[in-house]
């Protein structure tokens, strides 16, 4: 039987009075890929047995998050988009099931040949299932400004001519996707890094970078971004899987690997150029974020807030499963999260889909159920709570990256 629930708004205030932020669960449709991109672990050439979540199971997982007040479910994979009929019943499911916040996104292969005579047809048929659902924010992958280097990781020829030609259709029936940058060596052009890491990056050739990807995909015709921090783990491994990160959307590949010194030139970098392209773009990306996670790097004592995988944000894998986490693999939870956490909270990653959402509600947590502890944050580290406060105007007027409105410009001028 199924247990709809809508969220009132009290509900969400009795939440945010206990310390709790909404709700996300992340569930993995499938792991199965049709792109063989160098960065993850899920590219078609990887030899593991693929798993996908039935539909049932996937229902009671939505069931079970309605339950527990859950306000976002993101489904991913894999790439989602390979079974689109089935998605779209997905996100019909969830927003019947009073699901206030529903994503999912794309690795773009539908955008490949467009010179292809069944291109349009293949554009409007995604634009068409997608647009009458509830469907809140919808991302495309972007690996590079380089378009020739972005289609070669991917393996989909012609895909960023194909993406500059779908998303005018996307928009005229009130989608705007969101381009969600991989940060990895290659994003300004091939060799503008180098991938060997014979010599360390530096803040200003990051800044540079992200400014040349950030400006490539809004002539792209993209009004929102998001960015994918480097997905690399250094710990033993399988032949074919990270041994510990049960979400494989990561890799060992010289592209994204980054020394320590290299990552906190990598987020410095990334909010200087954030903090340029703000008046021309929705971009996701907290700077309050990028600090804290410098920051960690820098001196470990002192991080700011810690990531709510296991408290109040969960993973469902395609292997049954549901996790603190996609990097948390060795602590399964069960088929429904069922039993208590010994550390719900950690520092043990620098994933951005728990991080940065952990890092935007830290302080309205503190300040309604612990404005002490707000108030001694902010005399240690009052440059986060400046950058948390920008963060949170910026965010009111992106219309807090709605990917079903226009950006207002002249409200993202002030930035």
């Amino acid at each position: 039987m199924r247990r709809w629930r809508r969220h009132s708004t009290s509900a969400w205030i009795a939440r945010t009075m206990a310390g709790r932020a909404p709700g996300q669960l992340v569930i993995q449709i499938t792991d199965r890929c049709n792109a063989r991109c160098p960065q993850c672990g899920m590219r078609s050439s990887e030899p593991f047995s693929r798993t996908s979540l039935s539909e049932d199971n996937i229902k009671k997982l939505i069931d079970d998050a309605a339950l527990r007040k859950i306000s976002i479910i993101s489904f991913t994979g894999g790439e989602p988009l390979l079974s689109l009929s089935l998605l779209v019943r997905l996100i019909n499911y969830a927003s019947g099931a009073g699901i206030r916040y529903i994503r999912t996104g794309t690795n773009g292969f539908m955008f490949g040949n467009p010179e292809e005579n069944g291109f349009n047809q293949r554009v409007n048929d995604v634009v068409n299932a997608l647009a009458p659902t509830k469907l809140r924010n919808f991302w495309i992958s972007i690996d590079s400004c380089e378009p020739l280097t972005h289609e070669q990781m991917r393996g989909f020829p012609g895909v960023i001519s194909g993406i500059r030609r779908a998303l005018p259709v996307f928009h005229a029936a009130g989608l705007y996707p969101a381009a969600n940058i991989g940060i990895n060596r290659n994003m300004a052009g091939t060799g503008f890094f180098d991938c060997a890491g014979i010599e360390e990056i530096q803040t200003e050739q990051v800044a540079v970078a992200a400014g040349k990807i950030l400006s490539f995909v809004k002539d792209l015709g993209f009004t929102m971004v998001n960015m994918c921090y480097p997905m690399s783990i250094e710990e033993p491994q399988t032949p074919t899987r990270i041994s510990s990160a049960v979400y494989a959307a990561t890799s060992r590949d010289s592209i994204v690997h980054f020394s320590s010194v290299e990552k906190s030139a990598l987020f410095a970098g990334l909010s200087e150029a954030i903090a340029t392209h703000r008046s021309g773009l929705r971009i996701f990306t907290p700077r309050a974020s990028l600090h804290a996670l410098r920051q960690g790097l820098a001196q470990p004592n002192r991080r700011t807030y810690p990531c709510r995988g296991g408290s109040d944000f969960f993973f469902a894998s395609s292997n049954g499963n549901v996790y603190p986490c996609g990097y948390r693999g060795n602590e399964p939870l069960g088929e429904s999260w069922g039993k208590d956490q010994a550390e719900p909270w950690c520092y043990k990653c620098e994933w951005e889909c728990f991080r940065d959402p952990s890092e935007l509600f830290g302080p309205i947590a503190d300040l309604v159920s612990a404005p002490w502890r707000l108030a001694h944050r902010c005399l240690k580290d009052p440059a986060f709570l400046n950058l948390w406060i920008d963060d949170m105007r910026y965010f009111a007027a992106c219309g807090f990256h709605n990917s079903r409105t226009a950006p207002n410009y002249a409200a993202l001028a002030k930035f």
